[in-house]
């Protein structure tokens, strides 16, 4: 048995995954943890990465880098996402990761992005979910990616996500219906030719992943501390998540902070990250999502893992 760490630096979250690896390429997770360090923040203004935001994600890498020491970790697989691709400042960002944190990223494409949170979701969600559309929101961009009998079939990746949609529209505390509308007309704009580009198998289910939906299946759910078991295989139909979306409008950001499930640094992007996914359902035409706890950090182990057992036979 070997231990690895996997960690994701997204736009808005970095997540870390220490787990326990057999030889057969399952794995135990030890421990888990994520903060929320907005590396994307200003960057659709200013193209790059801003200083704050850098030095913000790298003391997390550096807290990470230690856990993973503290856990007699072997190897450490890390990647970063849709604010490291688009910066123009991002090999100062990964250097200043390798020097200060130790930490090697990679910079994924949104295909190897959607490809590896396919692997985390189906491997969450277990056999039975054998046609799937994964929904992926994240703070910088958005996957797509089909699922069918055990193989991804198709992906799009597109550069919306939750952070970019606040900063561009949501500015109003709480946000103006003029606002609420700016911001889902851009959605539809941006996603309405992606259901004809994808092949969605037969009697497919929409399952989401990632914060936005994790954090309203924990608000749904009225946790006071986070469970990925529970949040796992929960339901949002669309009037519920049209609920929650004009409960999250109605309130303050002081008050948002304030809401059950809800991490305080996630209050001001989840009513951007809630419009997201209620118009990804009425233009895909879906009645209901379930959530997956299971996604990117775990997609990455998973492929490492199973990598290192086809080069052992």
């Amino acid at each position: 048995m070997a231990r690895y760490a996997t960690i994701d630096v997204g736009t808005n979250t970095v997540r870390l995954l220490v787990a326990d690896a057999d030889r057969d390429g399952t794995y135990r997770a030890v421990f888990e943890e994520q903060v929320i360090t907005r590396l994307g923040e200003r960057l659709q203004e200013t193209g790059t990465l801003s200083p704050a935001a850098m030095e913000r994600t790298i003391r997390v890498l550096q807290r990470f880098a230690q856990k993973t020491e503290e856990h007699r970790v072997q190897e450490i697989f890390a990647v970063t996402t849709s604010a490291a691709r688009e910066a123009k400042n991002r090999a100062e960002f990964l250097d200043r990761a390798r020097r200060e944190a130790g930490i090697d990223l990679v910079v994924i494409s949104g295909e190897v992005e959607a490809t590896l949170t396919a692997l985390g979701v189906s491997h969450a969600l277990g056999p039975d979910w054998c046609n799937m559309l994964i929904l992926d929101v994240g703070g910088g961009s958005t996957e797509f990616t089909t699922f069918e009998q055990g193989k991804i079939t198709g992906y799009v990746s597109l550069p919306i996500g939750v952070v970019k949609l606040t900063e561009a529209h949501l500015k109003g505390d709480p946000p103006s219906r003029e606002e609420l509308e700016s911001a889902a007309t851009s959605i539809r704009q941006t996603i309405r030719h992606v259901p004809a580009s994808l092949s969605i198998p037969a009697a497919a289910i929409l399952v989401a992943t990632a914060g936005t939906a994790t954090t309203l299946a924990a608000i749904d759910l009225r946790m006071t501390r986070y469970d990925g078991e529970r949040v796992t295989g929960h339901r949002l139909s669309r009037k519920r998540l049209q609920e929650l979306l004009d409960h999250l409008c109605s309130l303050f950001l002081a008050e948002r902070r304030k809401i059950i499930g809800l991490e305080p640094p996630r209050a001001d992007v989840i009513v951007a990250g809630t419009l997201l996914m209620r118009e990804i359902l009425d233009v895909f035409g879906f009645d209901e999502l379930t959530v997956s706890d299971g996604g990117l950090r775990e997609g990455i182990l998973l492929h490492h893992l199973a990598h290192r057992h086809e080069n052992k036979k």
